[in-house]
């Protein structure tokens, strides 16, 4: 297993909203993560990256425990994090942008960048534009694009497909499928649109009042019972 979660609690200041979360993924696995809002999912996350301290429990990425271990050092050991809403560096160019990605690897960047371009070619006329004059459709695939640049083992990324038109969507997950299918890659994925998450998740955690209550497969996600009671979205 690349990650290991056990008990994993968190919260903000006095208040709990992770509780004994528990689960593992394998090397090469894309997992989904759904629940009400509220109930933790990007809690989770952040906890996850080290942005959260854990209050208790163990998480464990590539065999090394990382529960007290910095944001910069689960990148270095090949943690990569798309938060919800992007955090790109609107008055950095796309270029700048994308070298910001390889902070924390010490190989040269350029041959990162057009890697990270190859796969996500819409961005090669955008690169002297600043970020912030994107589209957030646009502003997205720069997100993911920089996580790449910085070679992770393991992609966290949070709500990508929010406010993001059609056609940017059916990008991504044609990009996400192919990076999955050529291996290297491990994923585990926030999301509220169902086809989107079903079409690149091998399985599904269901996240309720912070625990993982039960995992779904990607076709039960046209269960009208499970969407309602777990989610909280219509399907």
């Amino acid at each position: 297993m690349i990650l290991e979660v056990s008990q994993l609690a968190a919260g903000y200041g006095r208040i709990p909203i992770l509780s004994g979360v528990t689960f593992e993924v394998a090397e090469g696995e894309f997992v989904g993560v759904l629940g009400h809002n509220g109930m933790g999912k990007t809690t989770l996350m952040r906890a996850l990256m080290g942005y959260l301290p854990a209050t208790a429990g163990r998480v464990a990425f590539a065999g090394a425990d990382m529960t007290r271990a910095e944001p910069y050092l689960r990148a270095r050991a090949g943690m990569g994090y798309v938060p919800q809403g992007r955090e790109i560096f609107p008055g950095l160019s796309v270029l700048d942008n994308l070298r910001m990605g390889a902070v924390a690897r010490s190989a040269p960047e350029g041959p990162a960048i057009e890697a990270a371009l190859a796969e996500f070619p819409r961005l090669k006329r955008l690169m002297g534009r600043p970020g912030g004059a994107l589209s957030g459709g646009e502003q997205q695939l720069l997100a993911l694009a920089r996580c790449l640049v910085g070679r992770p083992k393991l992609i966290l990324l949070d709500e990508p497909t929010e406010g993001i038109q059609p056609s940017i969507i059916d990008e991504m997950v044609e990009t996400l499928l192919r990076l999955r299918e050529r291996g290297g890659l491990t994923m585990i994925l926030v999301e509220q649109n169902l086809e989107f998450i079903a079409a690149l998740s091998q399985r599904v955690l269901i996240i309720q009042k912070g625990a993982i209550v039960r995992t779904a497969r990607p076709d039960e996600l046209h269960d009208h019972g499970l969407i309602h009671e777990f989610i909280g979205v219509d399907d």
